[in-house]
């Protein structure tokens, strides 16, 4: 017989004060809005929840985290509700706003496109950076290098086909996302890269919180956004990602199945994917990690938190499996 989800009062406490207000400032120059780091104030009351913040700690860098058991729905998050730079995460989102216009009979996936070409460019020399049409690909093509191999023209070919970034912010919006933004395409994005550290700044172009991401990961898991024939693509991708291999899947057990996206900028590392358990439960989990001293730092900070996501919902498991049967 199946088990109950848990009820919202079997959950565990995590209680986070709200952001205080921020005083943004503006960039008249370039545009741009950036906030100062807000003060949070955690309360975190179970050793699982400890050992997450322990791990997240932020005096390197900024790091969020937010975490989810599809089977139980027990959430965690660390910094759940700040914005973290999206870097190739927003692969997920920009796939998943060209399958929609699959289903609708816009383009199928053997519709054919040219892959986008950065052409040198100084930084912030034109609101986007030029680009040069490249070898046609069939889109299923451009969707699979685009997440296992996080291609960046295939990215921008695909984010073009659909009306670029508006339309894919257009489609999180629709499903219920609002703390999403993707303003600018892959090409321009990595042209302009370093303007700000992300470690000691929020800026909210191209950036999403970790608790949002969860949400798109989740609704995606679930189906509740796209077809199961969609979702097969997506996820199915997302299994033979190739980057990122010393993130989440670097302290994984054998047993333990992932699937990811990675994503890379100045000072920021990310990883966001799915920990399929042999025992048939799914955890969905998104960390972002900027700072910390260098990209093997990052990583290493991923692949320690990512295991302890697992260790904690496997022991929870564990627990919640022996108190519902009683130990037999």
């Amino acid at each position: 017989m199946a088990a109950p989800a848990l009820a919202e009062s079997d959950l565990p406490a995590l209680a986070e004060s709200d952001l205080s207000p921020l005083e943004a400032t503006f960039d008249a120059t370039l545009g741009t809005q950036v906030r100062p780091l807000p003060t949070y104030q955690a309360i975190y009351e179970t050793g699982f929840e400890r050992r997450i913040a322990e791990l997240a700690d932020g005096s390197s860098g900024r790091i969020g985290v937010a975490a989810i058991d599809l089977t139980t729905g027990q959430e965690i998050a660390v910094l759940g509700d700040q914005r973290f730079p999206l870097a190739s995460t927003s692969k997920i989102a920009i796939a998943a706003t060209f399958l929609e216009g699959v289903e609708q009979g816009r383009w199928s996936l053997r519709s054919e496109f040219p892959l986008l070409w950065a052409r040198k460019s100084a930084r912030f020399s034109s609101p986007v950076a030029p680009v040069a049409e490249g070898e046609r690909m069939r889109a299923s093509e451009l969707i699979e290098i685009m997440i296992t191999r996080s291609s960046n023209p295939a990215t921008d070919a695909l984010l073009r086909a659909v009306g670029g970034p508006n339309a894919v912010n257009s489609w999180m919006r629709r499903n219920g996302m609002s703390e999403f933004n993707i303003d600018r395409d892959i090409a321009t994005l990595v042209r302009d890269d370093g303007e700000f550290d992300p470690a000691h700044h929020i800026d909210r172009r191209d950036s999403a919180t970790p608790g949002e991401m969860l949400e798109l990961l989740t609704g995606l898991y679930q189906g509740k956004f796209l077809s199961s024939e969609s979702r097969r693509v997506i996820l199915g991708a997302m299994s033979r990602t190739r980057t990122g291999t010393r993130r989440i899947p670097a302290m994984m057990p054998a047993s333990v199945r992932v699937s990811h996206k990675t994503g890379s900028l100045n000072n920021t590392s990310s990883d966001v994917g799915f920990l399929e358990m042999p025992d048939g439960r799914t955890v969905a989990l998104a960390i972002y990690v900027t700072g910390q001293g260098s990209r093997p730092a990052r990583e290493a900070k991923i692949a320690a938190i990512a295991r302890a996501i697992h260790d904690g919902y496997d022991a929870r498991a564990q627990v919640w499996t022996n108190a519902r049967y009683g130990g037999q």
